[in-house]
């Protein structure tokens, strides 16, 4: 049947941040809640959604679909009677059914704004971790091949927090520290817990039984103080100062560091090299070859059957 009014998720948890900001084991201790399912990785929503006030067009989303990695291994099923908006809405349904469980949340990473377009009801959960360690954790990911452009993707999501959650009513809304959450998991889950509308459940902190994440350890916060040189913390700080002190980080106390034009050239040959680097050993000169030409060239088909194949590849890493 079409999905109808009724049926909707009319109040959906959002948990938004940037990569490598704890949004993933922090989704872990929500989803072992008894009462409450979530999504991972929910971009797939939002990415695709244009500015303005039109929806993706539909056959063109069900294609992008077929090779999206993360969708793909969801199970969700397609319902093409629906439209955009009841579409998505069917993926949160189905993982409450999948599960369940009376409450559905998703975690999202970029373009959560367009979230509100959907779900005007929504309820968020915002998590910050110190850019610096975001801006380190990135480089081991391969995202980045560098500090100053591996802060960039806390930079977007900061600055978009600040521009939406003006837009959320108070109570629909709520902010946590990856430093608080490992430092004080019980008290911060149980104030998440009550933002949420459920009890606190020591099940939360069960997530380490069936997965391969660990519960949470102190050793894990201002990593970026041993771990990165004082040049590498202040180019970070070059571009982040003011946002780490408003979200209540201290700064290194080291001179401020500008940075030349020229500099910023050579930074930025720096990370594409890196990134490149990174890529072909991961998955081979000809495959990434192949996955370069055939977007460029825009050979739909072979350009399926590559991305197949760098997903295959990337589950492996991701196990």
């Amino acid at each position: 049947m079409i999905v109808k009014e009724k049926d909707l998720v009319s109040e959906p948890i959002f948990l938004v941040g940037a990569e490598r900001s704890g949004t993933t084991v922090l989704r872990l201790m929500l989803s072992h809640h008894p009462q409450i399912a979530w999504c991972n990785e929910f971009e797939y929503t939002v990415d695709r959604i244009p500015d303005g006030d039109d929806w993706p067009h539909l056959e063109d989303y069900y294609q992008w679909l077929e090779t999206h990695r993360i969708f793909q291994a969801t199970g969700f099923t397609i319902d093409r009677r629906l439209s955009y908006p009841q579409l998505v809405n069917s993926f949160l349904l189905q993982k409450q059914n999948q599960e369940s469980k009376s409450l559905i949340g998703a975690t999202v990473h970029r373009h959560f704004d367009k979230l509100l377009r959907i779900w005007s009801d929504a309820r968020f959960i915002h998590i910050v971790r110190d850019g610096r360690d975001v801006a380190r954790s990135c480089i081991g990911m391969g995202w980045a091949g560098n500090v100053w452009t591996g802060v960039e993707g806390w930079i977007e999501v900061e600055q978009l927090w600040t521009q939406l959650k003006d837009m959320i009513p108070g109570e629909r809304r709520t902010e946590v520290n990856y430093e608080t959450l490992i430092s004080e998991p019980t008290k911060t889950l149980t104030r998440l817990s009550e933002f949420i509308g459920v009890p606190y459940d020591e099940a939360m902190l069960s997530y380490a039984q069936n997965t391969t994440f660990d519960l949470p350890d102190p050793k894990l916060i201002q990593q970026w103080r041993r771990k990165l040189s004082e040049d590498e913390i202040q180019l970070v700080e070059s571009r982040i100062a003011d946002r780490l002190v408003e979200r209540g980080y201290e700064l290194s106390g080291l001179p401020p560091l500008e940075v030349t034009p020229a500099r910023a050239r050579s930074l930025r040959f720096q990370d594409w090299y890196a990134r490149v680097k990174f890529r072909v050993k991961r998955q081979g000169l000809p495959l990434f070859l192949a996955e370069y030409f055939s977007r460029k060239l825009e050979i739909k088909q072979w350009h399926k059957r590559v991305k197949l194949k760098l997903n295959a590849i990337e589950k492996r890493y991701l196990k």
